[in-house]
């Protein structure tokens, strides 16, 4: 497993309606967003695997350009991101990052499909893996990746937080249209 030792990751809590994310980065990118109301726990055992030996540091400053877009997205006014991250995985999981950011707004694939994406194809649950792994959550998009049969699979949100993220992205792309 891939990790960063670094001084600090500042982090702030992002407050939507009801939703309640934490979110972090480096001085050179996003590297978290949490789950829909989980705990500040969820990101400080992340932080101790990832960032081992950081401080963790409340900046609410340095982290607004993270919350206006990602508020912009959960108000469906967004369907791409602008800020910087600061992905930190191994080289495979950051293909399959990379992979899943090419996925169209309020569009879906398949695990094999983002495997197929990385030339490979026999690595479905490798893939699989990876995407479970991802650190930010919605801005790179994995809860739009699905079961070949379309139906939804695990996402460290929570099934309920996939729902409400591919209803939002159905609902603004066809008042869009």
């Amino acid at each position: 497993m891939e990790t960063k030792n670094n001084s600090s990751l500042y982090w702030s809590l992002l407050k939507f309606k009801d939703w309640q994310l934490y979110i972090a980065s480096t001085s050179k990118g996003l590297v978290f967003v949490g789950s829909q109301n989980k705990p500040f726990e969820e990101l400080v055992e992340w932080a101790k695997k990832r960032f081992p030996g950081s401080t963790l540091v409340e900046n609410d400053e340095m982290l607004a350009p993270y919350v206006v877009e990602i508020t912009q997205y959960l108000e469906g006014k967004r369907k791409t991101f602008t800020v910087p991250f600061e992905y930190v995985g191994t080289p495979f999981q950051q293909a399959v990052w990379d992979a899943l950011c090419e996925i169209p707004y309020g569009q879906t694939k398949s695990y094999s499909d983002i495997a197929n994406a990385i030339n490979k194809p026999a690595a479905v649950r490798a893939v699989g893996a990876a995407i479970g792994a991802n650190p930010v959550l919605l801005t790179v998009p994995c809860h739009r990746v699905t079961g070949k049969n379309g139906f939804l699979t695990g996402y460290r949100g929570g099934l309920e937080m996939k729902t409400l993220l591919l209803d939002l992205e159905k609902r603004a792309s066809s008042n869009n249209e």
